[in-house]
């Protein structure tokens, strides 16, 4: 039995998650990040979104934790464009 999708995330609803995830570092459960975001937000959609942060490689769980895991750190950034590349 498939699951019916009543709401897809919208591209400001993703960066809104994603945002929250960034600037905590760490939430205890997915339901203290639902109810600290800025404007509210559908739980099946906020579901459908982490689904797609983990699915991309943006987040993971940590136990009952979400944790930001992307590589989109400046200084990251920096030491990978100054990097020797080798063959």
């Amino acid at each position: 039995m498939s699951k019916t999708v009543l709401h897809e995330p919208t591209l400001g609803t993703i960066l809104m998650v994603e945002k929250a995830i960034k600037d905590s570092g760490e939430y205890p459960t997915r339901m203290a990040l639902w109810k600290s975001l800025p404007r509210e937000i559908q739980y099946q959609t906020f579901s459908r979104v982490l689904e797609y942060l983990e699915g991309s490689n943006k987040i993971m769980p940590k136990g009952r934790s979400i944790i930001w895991i992307a590589a989109d750190n400046p200084k990251l950034k920096k030491l990978l464009d100054e990097s020797v590349v080798l063959r």
